[in-house]
């Protein structure tokens, strides 16, 4: 029986004891070594080559992935690991690491249990190892810590013992300080990562060594045999004494939660329905007898087999062949195969019990986010999977032969499916189609993906996504229906800047509003106590709320009405772009009596003009994105670089040295960001690090307000200025 044959049985045997899974990600900034070291796992398994282990990039197989040298989809492996004389389930998910492509790490965090955080000793934690700290932790994830590409602090920067134990606590301070305060509560102390109990770890991926306390008790090696074999180039040695797999692993399987133990306190956080129910206790349970449960966190399209989602069984088993049901779309779909992830290859199971990282193939219009069981059963869906940053560039795209514009439609539609941080708008009348994106390199990488799936396709010069707001306060605003028989009085002003981050953050979460649900939260962040209860709905960080008494009828037209308001956030008055930020009132009504009279005909109509002409009063606004910007430059090409920024509109938010490193933080408008690659390349001769990270929106300086409201309008093909010039800013 071939090595290959045993590890696919052993899976199946081992899927069934979830006390010996470990589902985890590899979470890191771009280059710090996350591929790198998942292919030392693999080789640890026996699945490839240990001599190319960190060269091999294994779970890198796209071809975009290989030629730029970075990952850019979430990759899937299963593998058998002995520890202790135990076999262990490993499923592993390696998660891109450039900030374009976060959504991927989102995803994967509601899949798994445990993160391992890999951070460059050289560069120490960067902007994006906090963002996938702050994922993880937000998923209720319990991280541990891999301090990688030691050898250069040694080799490199000639560090020693003092130096050295400096840096690296600096590390850990860091991590933990964002552990404290983002941990679940009675997590906050146990998930701390601690140099003596071995949940952090030091090492090189490239040079397929580690060590951490529980392997120096082991085998004898200090720091100083660490820092001998790096400065003698005996490296190989070292990857034979303290393996990095066997380290990591150890890691992984004395600090991670199995299944059995995660379910207990994430399922309660992460599903909406009763854990005292059938469903909630097989999921608590990891019961894989109990009703089917399943979270998908991806869709892959495969060229064969069609539409693959991949997702975590939390209860239940998912079966080949059975019929299932989409809980969130209402659709049904019969699964034709389901199996496990081997990187490149999908191994077929037949079953996948909770507790396992699934494929499904078959799961025909399953998108990411979406719960699934088995038809016929009832279930209440997992929370939705919120993704922390929006897209900002977007891109008109056409196909370049006519004929190939029915498939451009059905690939746009794939490409939406396949990663949710991409927005898709098509427009079947005029033939343009807008994909916004969360940079440029991700527009690339879709724009090449829809031409791998054969349409030819031409895009525009990138474009920026602002949003309008209001700087001031409307009253008494009316808006009348066509029919003249109902009026809508609404009150609009700047939603309190606390209720805005919490809104943003997800404390308050967006939705039409059951009752009072939510009063004591929207009282705790800047409405009235009146106004808290009386709040309808949250939408596109904006809340409309009903401060009226006594309205006959009002009662029965309170869709409408939201959807009303909701359609006019989707698309301002100023520049057709989303409108964010605002508190609308309303504040009295005069509703016809005869239902014929206030049908979606006359409501949707003159709610939409009461919330435009509402906007249109309170000072208009646009604003624009903007994103952190981090350069790590040599001193000598400090004044280049903080040149570069200022030239972009930029402001200096923070600078630091560290020897004869700066680091400079910066806020840069994402319209000022294009090119901005060659640029800072050049100004410092090559010899800069830098990195950005999305940074929300904020107004748009005065004096640009009227171009670029005006810009917008001319690209979108409306009247430049319908409002006459002085009607945009207060």
């Amino acid at each position: 029986m071939s090595r290959r044959t045993k590890m696919i049985n052993k899976i199946k045997e081992l899927m069934y004891q979830p006390k010996y899974i470990r589902n985890i990600g590899i979470v890191a900034h771009i280059d710090h070594g996350k591929t790198t070291l998942s292919d030392n796992l693999l080789a640890g398994a026996g699945m490839i080559s240990s001599e190319l282990a960190g060269d091999q990039r294994f779970l890198d197989f796209d071809e975009q992935e290989q030629a730029r040298g970075i990952t850019i989809d979430a990759a899937n492996v299963s593998m058998v690991h002995k520890y202790k004389d135990e076999d262990y389930l490993i499923n592993l998910i390696d998660t891109p690491g450039h900030v374009d492509f976060g959504g991927d790490v989102t995803r994967a965090m509601r899949a798994v249990d445990g993160a391992v955080v890999v951070v460059c000793a050289v560069e120490g934690i960067m902007p994006q190892t906090e963002t996938v700290l702050r994922q993880a932790l937000k998923e209720n994830v319990r991280p541990v810590l891999f301090i990688n590409k030691v050898d250069r602090l040694i080799n490199e920067l000639k560090l020693e013992g003092d130096e050295l134990q400096n840096r690296f606590l600096k590390i850990i301070a860091s991590a933990n300080k964002l552990i404290k305060n983002m941990a679940p509560e009675e997590f906050k102390k146990e998930w701390l990562a601690r140099v003596e109990d071995g949940s952090v770890a030091f090492g090189s991926a490239y040079h397929n060594w580690a060590i951490n306390v529980p392997m120096m008790q082991k085998t004898g090696i200090t720091f100083n045999d660490i820092r001998e074999a790096c400065r003698d180039d005996k490296q190989k040695d070292l990857a034979d004494q303290v393996p990095i797999h066997d380290v990591l692993l150890g890691m992984v399987v004395d600090h991670l939660p199995s299944p059995d133990v995660s379910q207990r306190y994430r399922v309660p956080s992460i599903w909406n329905g009763d854990i005292e129910s059938v469903e909630g206790q097989g999921m608590i349970n990891t019961d894989p007898d109990s009703p089917l449960a399943v979270m998908i966190t991806n869709v892959s399209i495969d060229k064969h087999a069609g539409e693959i989602a991949t997702g975590r069984v939390y209860g239940g088993t998912i079966e080949k062949g059975t019929e299932i049901f989409f809980v969130g779309s209402h659709g049904k779909a019969r699964t034709q195969q389901v199996g496990v992830y081997m990187g490149p290859e999908r191994i077929n199971t037949d079953k996948v019990p909770a507790g396992n990282i699934v494929a499904i193939t078959g799961a025909r219009n399953a998108m990411a986010g979406e719960t699934v069981t088995n038809y016929g059963t009832k279930i209440a869906p997992f929370e939705g999977i919120e993704h922390i940053s929006e897209p900002v560039v977007t891109v008109a795209v056409e196909a370049k032969n006519t004929k190939d514009l029915p498939k451009l439609i059905e690939v746009l539609r794939q490409v939406g499916k396949e990663d949710p941080t991409v927005r898709v708008e098509i427009n079947e009348e005029t033939g343009e189609h807008l994909i916004s994106g969360m940079g440029e390199l991700h527009l690339e990488i879709i724009t090449y993906r829809i031409n791998e799936k054969g349409v030819e396709i031409e895009t525009s010069a990138p474009i920026v996504v602002y949003r309008e707001t209001i700087g001031g306060r409307a009253t008494n605003v009316e808006g009348k229906s066509p029919n003249k028989h109902n009026r809508y009085y609404l009150d609009i002003e700047p939603l309190p800047d606390e209720m805005f981050a919490a809104i943003q953050d997800g404390t308050i979460k967006e939705g039409r509003v059951k009752g009072k649900e939510n009063a004591a939260t929207f009282a705790e962040y800047g409405l009235t106590k009146d106004e808290s209860k009386k709040v309808w709905d949250v939408y596109k960080r904006s809340v409309f709320i009903n401060m009226t008494r006594g309205i006959q009828y009002l009662d029965e037209i309170k869709e409408l009405l939201l959807e009303g308001f909701e359609s006019a956030l989707d698309d301002g008055p100023i520049a057709r772009e989303k409108v964010m930020g605002l508190k609308i009132s309303l504040k009295d009504a005069k509703i016809h009596e005869d239902a014929v009279h206030r049908g979606p005909a006359q409501v949707l109509p003159a709610i939409r003009k009461a919330v435009y002409g509402s906007i249109m009063l309170a000072q208009p606004m646009l604003m624009e994105p903007i994103q952190k910007v981090f350069i790590n430059v040599p001193q000598d090409y400090m004044g280049a670089a903080t040149r570069e920024i200022q030239n972009r509109r930029g402001q200096i938010v923070d600078m630091s040295q560290e020897g004869d490193m700066a680091t400079i933080e910066s806020t840069v408008p994402v319209a000022e960001m294009f090119g901005f690659a060659g640029d800072i390349r050049s100004a410092a001769e090559g010899r800069c690090l830098w990195s950005t990270e999305s940074a929300g929106f904020v107004r748009l300086p005065n004096e640009l307000q009227k171009t670029i409201i005006k810009e917008i309008r001319q690209r979108k093909g409306l009247n430049p200025e319908p409002y006459g010039p002085d009607h945009y800013i207060g």
